[in-house]
C-alpha cells in the first residue's frame, strides 16, 4: 500500500475555503483562516485573515479569496525569501547563466535583498514590502564604494536587482510557493544610461594617429573600430576564426573576467552572437599581415602571456591611455561599437544587415538602440564619421552588406 506521504493528493482548482470559524482575539481583532494549499500528507495549509471590525475582516477575506483563487500552495511556501533565493540560485540558475552573472546575483542577494527581506516568509511578502525595500536601498546606497558613484546606488543597478528578484519570484510562483509575484506593480526608476558617444572626424584622426604609434594595440583598435565587436568578442578572437582568402571573421566566443575572478572563455552574449562577418579590405589585410608573425592561437593575445587572450580590462585601460595622450574626451569601450554602428546606418546599411553584424537578437533591437540616427544625422554623417570610415573602406564602403547573404553560418 502506498504511503500517503509518497503521493501528493490531487487537488482540483477551487476557491479557497474557510474553516467556518470567525473569532475575536484578545487584542480586539477579528480573525478567520482560509485553506490555501496542502502539505505532502494532505493536511491543509492555512492563511489567517485579520480585521479590526467584522466588516473589515469580511472585506479582507474577499480579497484573500481572490488572491488565492485557483492557487495550491505547497509546504515550501513557509520557507523564507533568503532560503528560496539560495535554492533558486543553486537549483534553477546554476549552469544556465554565466559565472559572472551568477556572481552578480549572489552579491545582490547577499548585500541588498537578504538584509532587508531575507528572513520573511516568502508567501507573506507583498508588493508594499518590495517597494519599501527599493526605497530603502536608494536611501542607504551601495555596500561597497563605487569609483564613480561612491555609495550612491544607481538606477541601473537597482533595475538589475529588480530584474533578478522578479525572475526569482516568477519561478517561486510556478513552484507553488506564492500566489502571485509581488514584484509586479512595483515602481523601479528607469536606468539612466549615459548618452551614446561617437568621435567626430577630427577626433577620429587623432585616435588613429595615436594607435598607429602603439605597435601592441594598433591592430586591436583598428579592428574594433571597423567591426563594432563587443569587447569580450574581440578579445576572444582566434586565428582559426579568420578566413584570409574569403576576408571573413567568425565570432564564436567571448572573454569575461568576473570581479576578483579568473579569466573566463565562454559563449557569445546571445545565440545570434555566433556569426560570420565580412571584413573591410583594409582590416582583412592588417590581420593577414599580423598572422605572418603570430606566436599564439589568439589573434590578440595577452602581451606578457601570449598563451592567453588579452584581458578585456587591459583593452579598456589602454583605450583610456590612448585617449588621454591624444587629449580626447573620456569614452566607454562600447562607444567605439556605437561609432561603427552609427556610421553603418547613416551610410545606408539596412537594419537587418547591421543587426547580423553586431550580433543583435533582431533588427528591431538595433533600430531601438540607434533611434538617434535620424535623416538629419544622415546628412551630417560625413562630418562625423563618414569620411573617416570611407577612407578606411575605400570605395567598397559596405563590404558586409554586399556579401551579407553569402556569409556562412557558423
Amino acid at each position: 500500500m502506498t504511503s500517503p506521504r509518497a503521493v501528493r493528493p490531487h487537488m482540483s482548482k477551487r476557491r479557497p475555503s474557510g474553516d467556518g470559524m470567525v473569532r475575536k482575539k484578545e487584542d480586539g481583532r477579528w480573525e478567520r483562516r482560509i485553506v490555501v494549499g496542502h502539505k505532502a500528507n494532505g493536511d491543509p495549509i492555512f492563511r489567517y485573515v485579520y480585521g479590526r471590525t467584522q466588516k473589515e475582516l469580511l472585506s479582507k477575506l474577499h480579497q484573500s479569496i481572490e488572491t488565492y483563487q485557483d492557487v495550491e500552495l505547497t509546504e515550501d511556501s513557509r520557507m523564507t525569501l533568503g532560503e528560496w533565493l539560495d535554492r533558486w540560485l543553486d537549483d534553477y540558475k546554476a549552469g544556465t547563466i554565466r559565472p559572472s552573472t551568477m556572481y552578480g546575483y549572489r552579491q545582490y542577494a547577499k548585500h541588498y535583498i537578504k538584509p532587508i527581506l531575507g528572513d520573511k516568509v516568502i508567501s507573506r511578502i507583498t508588493s508594499t514590502d518590495i517597494q519599501r525595500m527599493y526605497t530603502r536601498l536608494k536611501r542607504e546606497g551601495r555596500v561597497h564604494e563605487h569609483p564613480e558613484y561612491g555609495h550612491q546606488l544607481s538606477d541601473s543597478m537597482l533595475s538589475r536587482i529588480h530584474a533578478m528578484l522578479h525572475h526569482a519570484m516568477k519561478d517561486a510562483q510556478s513552484a507553488h510557493l506564492i500566489a502571485k509575484n509581488p514584484t509586479e506593480g512595483t515602481v523601479v526608476p528607469k536606468p539612466n544610461y549615459r548618452p551614446k558617444q561617437i568621435l567626430n572626424e577630427e577626433q577620429l584622426d587623432t585616435f588613429l594617429e595615436a594607435i598607429e604609434q602603439d605597435e601592441v594595440w594598433r591592430d586591436f583598435f583598428y579592428t574594433e573600430l571597423t567591426t563594432g565587436l563587443r569587447r569580450g568578442e574581440i578579445c576572444g578572437l582566434m586565428w582559426q576564426d579568420f578566413d584570409e582568402k574569403a576576408g571573413t571573421l567568425k565570432i564564436l566566443r567571448s572573454v569575461n573576467v568576473p570581479k576578483r575572478g579568473e579569466l573566463e572563455i565562454g559563449e557569445t552574449k546571445t545565440s545570434r552572437g555566433r556569426r560570420t562577418i565580412h571584413l573591410p579590405p583594409s582590416t582583412a589585410a592588417r590581420l593577414a599581415e599580423r598572422k605572418k608573425h603570430a606566436v599564439s592561437q589568439w589573434i590578440f593575445p595577452e602581451p606578457l602571456a601570449p598563451g592567453k587572450p588579452v584581458r578585456p580590462s587591459a583593452a579598456y585601460y589602454w583605450m583610456k591611455v590612448i585617449l588621454k595622450k591624444g587629449g580626447l574626451p573620456h569614452l566607454r569601450f562600447h562607444d567605439l561599437r556605437h561609432t561603427f554602428a552609427t556610421h553603418a546606418l547613416t551610410s545606408g546599411v539596412d537594419a537587418k544587415t547591421l543587426s547580423g553584424i553586431l550580433g543583435h537578437t533582431n533588427a528591431s533591437f538595433t533600430l531601438d538602440t540607434y533611434t538617434h540616427v535620424t535623416p538629419d544625422m544622415q546628412k551630417a554623417a560625413s562630418d562625423v564619421v563618414g569620411g573617416f570610415l570611407e577612407q578606411i573602406f575605400g570605395k567598397e564602403l559596405k563590404p558586409w552588406q554586399r556579401d551579407a547573404n553569402k556569409a556562412p553560418a557558423p
